[in-house]
């Protein structure tokens, strides 16, 4: 639909191609004055009369040659120009057989005070044996190039604007391919949350825990009550999004009762902050995944914010020990893959993740975002 607008859209429009040919034979008329006056021709006013004349035919022609052109708009390039060279000859014939009837048949003897000297200038014309038709075409080569001229800079309009045209389409499409990136990161991080909460879920039940398995089920459909309900392409703020991680450790808190805690430290400085929605997701779940599910004791899964000069940065970290063949996944898997992809598609460079092991026992997952105006 868009592409079919734009044919049908001139490329260049109706003031723009006469302002264009006013220009032109305006400025074709200056000159000629110009050299009309240095070279003292006699009759300056009345020669200038029928220039005037000449410029007004010159503008409607060209205007004509405009109106044709303008069929070849959507055309290949090389058949514009081709168009372009063709219909300016008869344009250039015309406007010289106008010029030749303005200044040498309609009442040429008024050109000048002295009959001798229009006498002289017909014998000249005589001795070279010019005819009314060489004359004419004389002229009309001068004539073409300036019409080719103007020609081109209308091609080279209409080509810019061709330009400008496919780049906007170019950045839609861009805008629409990453968009639909976006969805698809975000779709991937419901499922996989799903999966790892019905395997708990599964495992409630097996043991006989009939009620934390409930409330497991009534945190897990509060939450995609709440997740599912934004656009995949809509931003949330800090506030927003910590409370969601929230309502996912109240669901795994069910599952590990006495070994998840969990610590929040978002200032209110921070918290109308805007983030991509369910970006922090993967990197709590990586916590409990490789951090709690694999600990005897308990661990502490903390989020927290801070304001620096360049970024906001959003860190989710757990003082779990590290297990046997195993780094807590750290800087790997599907989960940190799907950030960091979100990242960039998001924000390009803008934006990046680390995951680094801490100084004591744990890992650190830590967004660096860029500052938002809120």
């Amino acid at each position: 639909m868009f592409k079919r607008n734009l044919n049908k859209r001139p490329l260049v429009g109706h003031q723009l191609a006469f302002l264009t040919i006013v220009g032109f034979w305006i400025f074709y008329a200056l000159v000629v004055s110009l050299r009309a006056a240095v070279g003292d021709f006699p009759l300056q006013g009345e020669l200038a009369g029928r220039r005037v004349i000449v410029t007004l035919i010159g503008i409607g022609l060209t205007w004509v040659l405009y109106l044709f052109l303008r069929f070849f708009d959507r055309k290949k390039l090389g058949v514009r120009v081709t168009a372009a060279f063709l219909a300016a000859i008869p344009i250039a014939f015309a406007i010289a057989a106008a010029n030749y009837y303005v200044f040498n048949i309609y009442a040429p003897i008024n050109l000048f005070d002295d009959p001798d000297l229009a006498q002289r200038i017909k014998e000249i014309e005589e001795q070279l044996g010019m005819t009314p038709l060489q004359h004419i075409f004389e002229q009309a080569v001068g004539r073409y190039f300036f019409i080719i001229a103007w020609a081109l800079l209308y091609l080279a309009l209409g080509y810019a604007r061709e330009v400008r045209e496919a780049e906007r389409v170019a950045s839609r499409f861009a805008q629409a391919a990453q968009n639909a990136e976006l969805r698809s990161l975000r779709y991937q991080v419901n499922p996989h949350f799903l999966f790892n909460t019905l395997n708990s879920l599964s495992s409630l039940v097996i043991k006989g825990q009939n009620d934390r398995a409930e409330a497991m089920i009534q945190n897990l459909a509060s939450f995609y009550r709440t997740s599912l309900s934004s656009d995949p392409l809509e931003d949330v703020t800090l506030a927003e999004e910590v409370e969601l991680q929230r309502r996912y450790l109240e669901i795994e808190a069910i599952r590990y009762p006495r070994r998840l805690q969990t610590s929040i430290d978002i200032p209110e400085a921070l918290s109308e902050k805007i983030v991509p929605a369910l970006i922090l997701q993967p990197l709590v779940e990586n916590a409990i995944k490789h951090g709690v599910s694999h600990s005897d004791n308990p661990v502490t899964v903390s989020i927290s914010a801070q304001l620096t000069e360049s970024h906001i940065e959003i860190s989710v970290s757990d003082d779990a020990e590290a297990f046997d063949g195993g780094d807590n996944g750290a800087s790997n898997g599907i989960g940190l893959s799907n950030v960091r992809d979100r990242l960039e598609a998001r924000y390009g460079e803008k934006a990046r993740l680390t995951a680094t092991e801490n100084e004591q026992q744990g890992y650190t997952a830590t967004l660096y975002l860029p500052k938002s105006k809120k």
